[in-house]
């Protein structure tokens, strides 16, 4: 009976615990899935192996109910009895935390305890911050080797424009060196026949574009009197004062002009070295991209020589229809200039030419030059059909001209061409706006196709073995 009544009151305690839990359908906590039969108010004269025994009864979940029992949740309840519904398990210590938080979870605590947003956000903040502080550290870098970075990508440049000359040279039969050195005197002869006509233009003008100049400021200042509450002698004081701080600040001019000296030895530095290393790009540019690939991990080589493929074809073409709309620029506001009878027509268009390798910003300030000569030289109603030119040209070279020259090859947003010029403005001034553009381009490229390289079949393997090693030794 002692027996009998132990396991009863076992059997209340489970069920008084079930309730507070509010789960009527828990199984008992337990580690050997077995009922739990020992207490500790059974006698010590009761015989283990009584107590061990079990029984059909005994054997019975802890909780449920006697055969027959009225159901205690509801005649909706599962199965029409208490206890676990169908296909039930027991729980186990915890689960009804982890069933609370989901599946696979546990209790948070230390970082898990922070919003998974938030462990985003700042795993990119700090993988942002750090690319940033190494694209900072190398603008550094290359700030401190401009002398020699700039020559460099002018060089890259002018080669995307020359390399397929060259190419069809070699293809003919002809010894690289003699067709490298052949496309450079090319070059060197265009450039240096427009600097000596632009020169001849600008000494054979100078005299009457300085007599119209004179004219034309008069006239300014006859409208402006005209026009505005200003009287001429508040024009002649300000032109007084402009003329006492240039004397004032002779020692300033001077150092000005010595800085422009040194400004002058540099740049003949840089163009004595941008024509060495154009020559080389032409004759082994193809092996010095190779022996840099050499460099790569070998899993990888395959992929970036593909990317760097897809970078040069994208830089020639957009070299390539660069210059052509530079030469449609200069041509059609030339001709314009030209008709009206404003002077320098040559160097205005050579301005213009110049200008137009700065998309978009570089071929309206230099049709605003064109503008404000026509205005100084040849009058106001002038200047105005200038102006009218210089829209039109500009319209028909953004409409017609790049989607036509450039097409798919090199597909740049005009937002996006605005902020590259503007960015690289305010790293490297007039080189960085020049420069922009076709970074923008090969890198959208290049990017691209890596992003995406998994899609087609894998690129054929580059050659580093066949690339000239950089330092050589002779036996």
């Amino acid at each position: 009976m002692l027996q009998r009544a132990t396991h009863m009151v076992a059997r209340a305690r489970e069920r008084i615990r079930a309730a507070a839990e509010r789960d009527p359908h828990a199984w008992p906590e337990r580690d050997d899935h077995r009922a739990i039969l020992v207490h500790d108010d059974v006698p010590d004269d009761v015989p283990d192996a009584v107590v061990d025994e079990p029984t059909a009864e005994v054997d019975a979940p802890l909780g449920s109910p006697e055969p027959g029992a009225p159901d205690l949740d509801g005649p909706l309840a599962p199965g029409g009895v208490s206890g676990p519904p169908n296909g039930g398990r027991p729980h186990r210590p915890g689960e009804r935390t982890r069933r609370l938080l989901g599946p696979g979870r546990e209790t948070p605590s230390g970082d898990a305890a922070v919003p998974s947003g938030l462990r985003t956000a700042a795993s990119y903040s700090w993988r942002l911050i750090a690319v940033l502080a190494g694209l900072y550290v190398l603008l550094w870098l290359a700030s401190h080797v401009a002398v020699v970075l700039v020559p460099v990508m002018v060089a890259l440049l002018l080669a995307a424009l020359f390399q397929p000359g060259a190419a069809a040279l070699i293809r003919r039969g002809w010894p690289r060196s003699l067709a490298a050195a052949l496309m450079l005197l090319v070059g060197l002869s265009v450039v240096a026949g427009i600097i000596t006509l632009v020169v001849q233009q600008v000494t054979a003008g100078f005299s009457d574009l300085a007599d119209q100049v004179t004219q034309g400021l008069d006239q300014i200042r006859d409208f402006v009197v005209d026009t505005f509450p200003v009287t001429q002698r508040q024009i002649d004081d300000a032109l007084t004062q402009l003329q006492t701080f240039v004397t004032d600040n002779q020692e300033t001019v001077a150092s000005g002009a010595i800085t422009t000296a040194a400004t002058v030895g540099e740049v003949f530095t840089g163009i004595v070295l941008t024509l060495f290393t154009l020559f080389f790009f032409l004759k082994d540019g193809r092996s010095i991209w190779l022996w840099l690939v050499g460099l790569l991990p070998r899993d990888s080589r395959a992929y970036l020589d593909e990317a760097a493929r897809r970078s040069w074809r994208t830089l020639i073409s957009y070299v390539r229809a660069t210059v052509v709309v530079a030469l449609f620029d200069a041509v059609g506001i030339g001709i314009g200039l030209a008709i009206l009878g404003v002077p320098l027509v040559v160097p205005l268009a050579a301005l213009v030419f110049l200008g137009a390798f700065i998309p978009i910003i570089g071929s309206f300030l230099a049709g605003t030059v064109a503008v404000l000569v026509a205005l100084v030289a040849v009058g106001l109603v002038k200047a105005l059909i200038a102006l009218a030119v210089v829209i039109v040209v500009m319209q028909i070279e953004a409409h017609l001209l790049q989607p036509v020259l450039l097409g798919k090859a090199v597909h740049v947003h005009p937002l996006a061409v605005v902020l590259a010029i503007a960015a690289g403005l305010l790293v490297a001034g007039i080189f960085g706006a020049l420069i922009a553009v076709p970074v923008v381009a090969c890198a959208n490229v290049a990017g691209t196709y890596l992003s995406r390289r998994h899609d087609g079949p894998r690129p054929p393997e580059p050659r580093p073995d066949r690339a000239k090693p950089a330092v050589g030794v002779r036996g």
